[in-house]
């Protein structure tokens, strides 16, 4: 019987944009068995129908709970937005979504408005337009969608002329109309925070919500017996890259050239076969 440090944890994305949750997971669970999925055969999911989208996340969810996976994070903000609520009605074990930080953005802006950075999917989901009319009906708004950033993501450009000259035009405008605080709204774009800080200076704030989507994980996890005390360390006293790198599988339905560079940048002893190329 397996005990509940061993039982996996599995986090899937479009690609490369959930190692950024990912990263904050480590941190929070140093010493726990990941699965992380990146589908990035089919990236970028934003121009892909909300079925299609259900479709890939349904399929993915199987390949993980068949790995052993007994809780899973949806590390993409257009999966969350258009499957969530179908994969907690098929499957049986906890998912955890992206939530859009629009709670903490709109106590933080002085100027009482709030950018978004996101994909179309995520903006014209349920789940984001629920949250602005919970906690944003006091401060203006102004969404951006991102054209054009993930796929730059995925092919590792995270910095350089046409990165900037991007952003620049989405950002641009949100600091013209007043925009003290920016809300990340994909993943992917946590990759381009430094650009984003850069173009914007320390008049902006810019907030990722992927340490509170770690720490979300961790209460769940907690409270379904998934990880235990031991498994659950902090870093306080612990070399994450001695403990951490061997502990996650690293699974893409393409080629992972990517996946391995930017997983390295995060932890650079992690070995060639803990990453695995499938045909999902």
């Amino acid at each position: 019987m397996k005990t509940s440090k061993n039982i996996p944890i599995g986090i899937f994305d479009s690609g490369v944009g959930g190692l950024s949750v990912w990263e904050e997971v480590i941190k929070i669970l140093p010493n726990h068995k990941l699965l992380y999925f990146a589908d990035n055969a089919y990236s970028p999911y934003g121009p892909r129908s909300v079925q299609e989208i259900i479709e890939r996340s349904k399929k993915i969810s199987e390949f993980l709970i068949k790995k052993g996976a007994a809780i899973i994070v949806i590390a993409c903000n257009t999966a969350t937005a258009a499957a969530i609520d179908s994969l907690r009605s098929t499957f049986s074990i906890p998912f955890i979504g992206m939530e859009p930080a629009i709670k903490p953005a709109a106590s933080l802006t002085k100027t009482g408005v709030v950018g978004v950075l996101a994909t179309k999917g995520t903006l014209g989901g349920s789940i984001y337009n629920n949250t602005l009319s919970m906690f944003a009906s006091n401060v203006q708004v102004v969404e951006q969608v991102g054209t054009g950033l993930v796929p730059m993501v995925e092919s590792g450009r995270v910095d350089g002329p046409e990165l900037d000259e991007l952003l620049l035009k989405y950002i641009t405008p949100m600091v013209e109309k007043g925009a003290d605080t920016i809300v990340l709204g994909c993943t992917h774009y946590s990759f381009l925070k430094k650009a984003i800080e850069e173009i914007v200076g320390e008049s902006v704030t810019i907030i990722d919500p992927a340490p509170a989507v770690a720490r979300h994980l961790y209460k769940i996890a907690k409270e379904n017996k998934i990880i235990d005390f031991k498994s659950s360390e902090s870093l306080l006293g612990v070399n994450m890259y001695k403990s951490c790198y061997s502990n996650t599988q690293f699974y893409s339905s393409g080629h992972n050239v990517v996946l391995k560079a930017v997983a390295r940048g995060v932890l650079s002893q992690i070995p060639d076969d803990c990453f695995m190329e499938i045909n999902l």
